[in-house]
This record gives structure tokens, sequence and C-alpha cells, in this order.
């Protein structure tokens, strides 16, 4: 029989906690022990040797991360791998590493005490704080993060890609533009599916230089392909027949607006808009996409949406949304074509 009075003290606690466990997955993805632990499983022992760490410090890391179902604490006294646990692998083509650790960088913890009084204002203040605009911020101040990022982009990239190109049945002679498109994991998915289609990568300077080598100079896609330096917030430098923002439109809802409208304009008759996004009242992952709403506010003084407030700003931007619908377990591909009279 369960006792209300007692699970809620649990849960409470935990919670309050949970940082410790976002700590303990950082801990166990910058030691590599998820790829030092084979299928046959090890002791703490015998893993601190492969990872060089304090057998003790790191039996107790063990022992915090099993507790949430990462790794197995077996009855002779060994870990072995869960399917959770094996996300943290690099060799794995699921891994969420490098998301792990972006979730948990060094500027994290910095920003997420100041979430009680950006719930005050409405303002993460992360300008205000550091002088400058959180991007500029990563690439300028904190560079290895923002290789983290680009990384963890990546990987949530390649959990996707596939569906989405095949969602977006692109063919024939077309120009195809990737908006922060990161590494260009799905612009070459699309360039993959046909010979005939061109393609275009905009992103921030910073991003670039570390896009996927089959886009840049000499590549395998080189020759369809322009690589566009920009801040689509900004302006938006390079004409296409599609458009693409894969999980971008995440800042203020005016610089959203802004985005929206300088794609439009970039758009050539007739062609179309796609807005793919995670929204909060539409995600199985409620916990995570709740979680990254608030990450965002803090960081970009942004947010995930709601199904009618992402369509409201595509409206405001003057797009016409034809077609809604999931792609994969976790996304929706918005479909939409640019108001010549905007």
């Amino acid at each position: 029989m369960t006792n209300p009075a007692l699970e809620a003290v649990t849960q409470l606690r935990r919670l309050a906690l949970a940082a410790g466990h976002a700590a303990a997955l950082r801990a166990a993805a910058q030691l590599g022990v998820a790829d030092a632990l084979g299928d046959e499983g090890a002791t703490a022992a015998e893993l601190a040797r492969s990872v060089n760490a304090d057998p003790d410090a790191l039996e107790r890391l063990l022992r915090a991360l099993a507790s949430q179902g990462v790794f197995a604490a077996r009855e002779d006294g060994g870990y072995a791998h869960t399917h959770v646990s094996r996300l943290l692998r690099t060799d794995t083509p699921r891994s969420l590493r490098d998301m792990v650790l972006w979730a948990t960088e060094p500027w994290t913890w910095s920003v997420w005490p100041g979430l009680g009084e950006a719930v005050r204002n409405g303002k993460g203040g992360f300008a205000e704080k550091h002088g400058k605009d959180f991007f500029t911020f990563l690439y300028e101040d904190a560079p290895e993060s923002a290789e983290v990022f680009n990384r963890a982009m990546t990987q949530a990239s390649r959990l996707s890609s596939a569906a989405i190109a095949d969602a977006l049945a692109l063919k024939g002679d077309q120009t195809v533009v990737d908006v922060a498109g990161g590494h260009g994991d799905l612009l070459t998915k699309i360039l993959e599916g046909d010979p005939t289609v061109r393609g275009a990568l905009f992103d921030l300077p910073g991003a670039l230089p570390d896009c996927d080598a089959r886009l840049r100079p000499g590549g395998e896609f080189a020759d369809r392909v322009q690589l566009v330096a920009g801040d689509c917030r900004e302006s938006v430098g390079v004409e296409g027949d599609v458009f693409i923002l894969k999980n971008v439109l995440e800042w203020d809802d005016a610089s959203t607006v802004a985005a929206l409208r300088n794609v439009a304009a970039a758009t050539r008759p007739g062609g179309r808009v796609v807005v793919i996004e995670n929204l909060v009242d539409g995600s199985p992952e409620t916990g995570f996409t709740t979680a990254m709403d608030l990450l965002l506010l803090l960081n970009v003084d942004g947010r995930k949406h709601l199904r009618e407030s992402l369509l409201g700003l595509m409206a405001e931007a003057g797009l016409t949304v034809t077609d809604v619908r999931p792609v994969g377990p976790y996304l929706h591909l918005i479909d939409s074509r640019a108001d010549a009279s905007a």
C-alpha cells in the first residue's frame, strides 16, 4: 500500500538534488566510463584503472548513476551496461554523450540560480551579465563549449534527419537552404536523396568551418552547396526555393518574427518555409521540453513553443501555414509559404 505523504517527500527530495544526478552524468561522460565498460561488465576498481580515477570515488559515482537506471549494479559487486548507459558511449550511432555535456556545461551552472529573478521579470539577463548575447559569448569566450554545442546539435540531428528528409520529399531542380543548420547533417541527407537538388548551409561564422566535410570545398557535395555566414535575425544572404529552420526559433518572440520575415523575403516565388520544432504541447518528453524551455529563457530570453503560439508568430511574419504534422517521435513539421504581399 502506497503512502502519498511519504512519496511526496521522496519526490521533492529527489528533485531538489537533481543537479547531483546531472553532475554525475557529466562526470561519467568526461571520464569515458561508458566506453571503458565492456559487454561483460566490470568492478569499480577495474574501471578506475581504465579511466584513471580513484576506485572509491568511482564506486560512489556508479552507485549514484545505477540508482537512476544509468548502469546496473550486479550482485557480485560489479556494474553492467543498461540501455541508458550505452547512450553515453561514443561508438553508438544514437550516442547522446555530447548532449549530456552540453546540458551541463560550466555556463549552465551559473545561469540556473537566476531562474527566480528571470521568472519575476521575464528576462534571463545573460547579455546584461556577460556584456554580450549568448552565442557571441559562446564563440568568443567559451569556444570549447561552442564545439560541444555543435556536436550535440549534430547528435540530435542524426536522430531525426532521415525521417525529416523523407517527410520533406524534396526532388528536382531546387535550392534548399538549411538555416542555422550547424554541421549540416540534415542538408547532407537531403542532398544524398537526389543529385539534382542544390543546397546552402546558412549559419553563424563560427559554426561553418566545422561543418560536414562533404559540404566543404573538395567534398562530395561541394559543387552543389554554398556555405553562407550570417545571422538570420539580421538578414539572410542567400535565395532559395525551400528554407528549413529546425530547432532554430527558440529566441524571444521579436527575434523569431524577424528571422521568419528575413527568411520569407529570401524565399523565391512559390517557395516553402519549413519550421521543425519540438513543441511543448506535442512532446512525449514533457519534462525534458519544459526544462529546456526554462534554460532558453535564461540564456537567450527565448522559449520552446506551444503549437498555437508558434503558428501565430509565423502568421505575424507573413507566412501562410499549409500543413502541420508530426515527424518522428518528438518533432512537428510545419509547412508554410511566404505571402507575397507581406
